[in-house]
């Protein structure tokens, strides 16, 4: 999970905040140029600002599909530093892979997107402290009552094949988010997939990875080096409930991946690692929509 204690692993291990920031990587030409050569392949896709209306107001989006064609819809949960164009970017290549995308601003009941940039860096306390605060508010029925929302924008996309199964992605915080996706819809929700996400797998009743097993989904947990050696149990919980289950699942520890190694802003940005998980990402979406 981010906290300041991740933070401050990361400070440890020598990643200046400045490293990756907002600032250095706002441009598209910029956020091009940090990933791999062949994360610009395939399909051509437009994308799109969209806003959704759910119980509790307008959330700000971005969606994104091939240019031709019907797909299988994903939703995207991002990290603590929300809808950014980091993420644009990850919901672009993913959208060239052959699927119909929607990356969401989380925090839209506080303001709209970006909530980090240029003047509002992560590397700034208050600005921690203001999203810490945020994410203290994305109670379990807040999220469901997004996630309702956002999967029926989604059904609602041309772009979208209905006769396909849904998928969805979560970073970070994202982690618990993707479970009561699934949860929420069983029926229509075919994948899930967490990278380093935080408190997916706990000893309180109410921990989301009891509900996996009312779920019909197939499940990517991609935990973070420094995440199992906090919580070393998580990953034995998860297995306990995916295992019984017929569907494609995997939980691995990515060893020397600290936190947040997915997202190409990040301090803790980690390529190799990056395009494991992005592959596992894809098998299970192949496997399960």
């Amino acid at each position: 999970m981010c906290t300041e204690d991740t933070e401050a692993d990361l400070d440890r291990a020598g990643m200046a905040v400045g490293r990756r920031s907002f600032a250095a990587l706002a441009g598209v030409g910029a956020l091009i140029a940090a990933l791999p050569a062949r994360a610009m392949a395939g399909k051509p896709v437009k994308g799109r600002d969209v806003e959704i209306t759910t119980a509790a107001g307008i959330c700000d989006a971005y969606f994104v599909a091939p240019t031709s064609g019907k797909h299988p819809g994903v939703l995207i949960w991002p990290d603590i530093r929300g809808l950014r164009p980091a993420f644009r970017q990850m919901a672009d290549r993913l959208a060239g892979e052959g699927y119909a995308v929607l990356c969401v601003n989380p925090f839209y009941r506080w303001q709209k997107s970006p909530v980090v940039d240029a003047a509002n860096d992560w590397g700034n306390p208050a600005v921690r402290e203001k999203l810490f605060g945020y994410l203290k508010q994305l109670t379990k029925p807040v999220v469901e009552t997004d996630a309702a929302a956002h999967l029926a924008f989604l059904d609602t996309q041309k772009e979208v094949d209905k006769t396909r199964k849904l998928a969805t992605t979560g970073y970070c915080m994202g982690g618990p988010m993707t479970i009561y996706t699934a949860a929420l819809k069983p029926d229509r929700v075919g994948a899930a997939a967490s990278f380093h996400g935080g408190g997916v797998g706990t000893d309180k009743p109410d921990s989301p990875h009891l509900l996996i097993p009312g779920t019909r989904a197939g499940y990517l947990f991609a935990i973070a080096d420094n995440d199992d050696k906090e919580a070393p149990n998580e990953k034995v919980l998860l297995k306990a409930v995916l295992e019984p289950r017929k569907q494609w699942h995997e939980v691995e520890v990515y060893e020397g991946a600290m936190h947040g190694w997915c997202p190409p802003d990040g301090r803790a940005y980690n390529e190799a690692a990056a395009e494991k998980a992005w592959g596992r990402m894809l098998e299970l979406f192949k496997a399960s929509l």
